[in-house]
């Protein structure tokens, strides 16, 4: 009960800000709203299974507490391990299907949620030039654009190769702005305040443009441009991109074995761009396996709090999980923000919520099980 009801809660605030407004509009049909909420089911439960299974810890021992059964079990020889034994199993079990969730269904079933809304609001722009992603539909180019805008860019990336596989120049700029000319058929990029590393065997050389601007073939296949984003990518799909970016953006032999304090503020650029984007991919792979043991730590920490809060009502047990929701969702978007920080290991962060739930949640249990 728990789950349907966070899952309600949270469909319901992606229906308001996204669906709600193309059926009024008339740009939905009521069977496309039905398709839409289907398949973003699979992508609110990542935070309505743990949620769900916390919330239900609380109140059911919370409430199993205050009616004194907990002392009855006792007084009849069963310890409190073995009472709780089928919970915590249900939780090991609910740890694989959020595994199954959070690395494949709920990434495909986003992916498809997010295209099904494009073709109703396609901007040719964003279509080229998606952001969030890699994005390697022009031959001989890589592209990363944080943020598209209606062709308004933020934080853009440019990595040239040569052969199709090494890095020769590397472009990063602020802003700038991408034209679709359909007359010519072109994709006219411009940006601005640009920083350039133009890189081969021996050296890394330095620019600084006030205007770069480059000229490229429009792609006249939208679909293959409307992939998912890396935040959207599935397991699989983040192994395989990782490798193919490790591979096509590997670095020059002269720089990939000498030590960083002796690369040149050039080539230390360089390498600060490359491990920015593999960064963020290995963030996001072990973001989805971390959210897997969600339910586990939850449940450890639920049983527990629920006994030493002693209450019946369930408001205070839907408070007190929202607040350990906050506790846990909250480190998660700290190692968030730092996910093109290789240095700080935003990778490593996000398991440090599930660290403390379940080492918190072991230590009462056994205090709660000695009485």
């Amino acid at each position: 009960m728990t789950v349907a009801v966070f899952t309600f809660v949270l469909l319901l605030g992606n229906v308001l800000k996204e669906i709600l407004g193309l059926l009024i509009n008339r740009q939905a049909s009521f069977g496309l709203v039905i398709e839409a909420v289907g398949l973003l089911v699979p992508f609110v439960w990542v935070f309505a299974l743990p949620m769900g299974i916390l919330t239900a810890t609380l109140l059911i021992f919370g409430r199993f507490s205050a009616d004194q059964e907990l002392t009855a079990v006792r007084a009849s020889g069963i310890s409190l391990l073995t009472l709780v034994t089928p919970v915590l199993l249900l939780s090991l079990l609910l740890c694989g299907v959020s595994a199954a969730v959070n690395m494949e269904i709920g990434p495909r079933c986003r992916v498809a949620y997010t295209q099904m809304l494009a073709g109703l609001k396609i901007d040719l722009t964003a279509a080229q030039l998606p952001e969030g992603r890699p994005i390697k539909d022009f031959k001989g180019f890589i592209f990363y654009v944080e943020k598209n805008r209606r062709g308004v860019l933020q934080d853009v990336m440019v990595f040239q190769l040569q052969n199709e596989t090494n890095v020769v120049v590397t472009v990063r700029a602020p802003r700038g702005r991408v034209e679709i000319d359909n007359a010519t058929r072109k994709v006219r990029l411009q940006l601005n305040d640009a920083r350039l590393v133009a890189v081969n065997d021996d050296r890394a050389a330095p620019g600084m443009l006030e205007e770069w601007s480059l000229e490229l073939d429009l792609n006249p296949e939208k679909k293959r441009s409307l992939k998912a984003k890396i935040s959207d990518m599935s397991f699989t799909q983040l192994r395989e991109e990782m490798l193919e970016l490790e591979h096509t953006m590997a670095l020059p032999a002269a720089l990939r074995h000498m030590p960083r304090s002796q690369l040149s503020p050039e080539a230390r650029e360089f390498v600060k761009r490359r491990e920015e984007l593999l960064s963020t991919m290995r963030f996001h792979m072990h973001r989805q396996v971390a959210f897997s043991f969600a339910c586990f730590g939850f449940a450890l920490v639920g049983i527990p709090l629920g006994i030493r809060v002693h209450r019946r009502e369930t408001n205070i047990g839907i408070f007190i999980a929202l607040i350990l929701a906050v506790i846990y969702f909250g480190f998660v978007l700290l190692a968030q923000s730092l996910e093109k920080r290789p240095d700080l290991m935003p990778h490593l962060i996000i398991w440090l919520p599930n660290f403390m739930f379940q080492a918190a949640g072991a230590w009462m249990l056994w205090r709660a099980n000695r009485g």
